[in-house]
């Protein structure tokens, strides 16, 4: 599997390490930047380049996953689902990290690398590469209501309102 990553300088030791710790594990990463330390760099320029590489991949068939890291990982989720495609979710537990795929068949994983270790970190990054989308009906009838707004721009149908007393 080939896992995109992007960072700011905030993220980019934890970058670095997991670009090592994927290839040690089987995976092909693909490395978006940053490649030197800039504590004016902007995360923008590099997380979206990884989520539109994963969406790119998928739309293509192919099996691709995606990683962006910031000091909180807040601002790369948001620059990463602005991306056609991209399902990014915010990780900061083991849960979080494993429901963005079961649930949400998430495709890339946002981590803050100022809120935990290298370890705690990396072990978030193994839980949502390896764990699997459920497919559950009633999950993906909710990933195909935020994939037809994305391209419509229609709101779901609200529910009936209640009848009775």
């Amino acid at each position: 599997m080939r896992v995109h990553l992007g960072s700011d300088h905030a993220g980019l030791d934890l970058k670095d390490h997991l670009l090592n710790w994927l290839q040690e594990h089987g995976y092909e990463p693909v490395d978006h930047g940053p490649f030197v330390y800039d504590a004016l760099d902007d995360y923008p320029v590099f997380c979206l380049r990884a989520a539109e590489g994963v969406a790119a991949e998928q739309r293509d068939g192919l099996d691709s996953l995606g990683v962006v890291i910031g000091g909180s990982g807040n601002g790369e989720a948001i620059a990463a689902n602005k991306v056609p495609g991209v399902r990014a979710a915010l990780a900061w537990n083991d849960d979080t990290a494993g429901l963005g795929r079961e649930h949400n068949d998430a495709n890339v994983v946002s981590i803050g690398a100022r809120m935990h270790t290298l370890d705690e970190a990396t072990r978030l990054v193994e839980r949502f590469l390896t764990s699997p989308f459920s497919g559950d009906a009633r999950h993906q009838r909710r990933i195909d209501m935020i994939a037809a707004y994305e391209t419509t721009h229609d709101l779901p149908d609200l529910p009936a309102p209640p009848t009775g007393p």
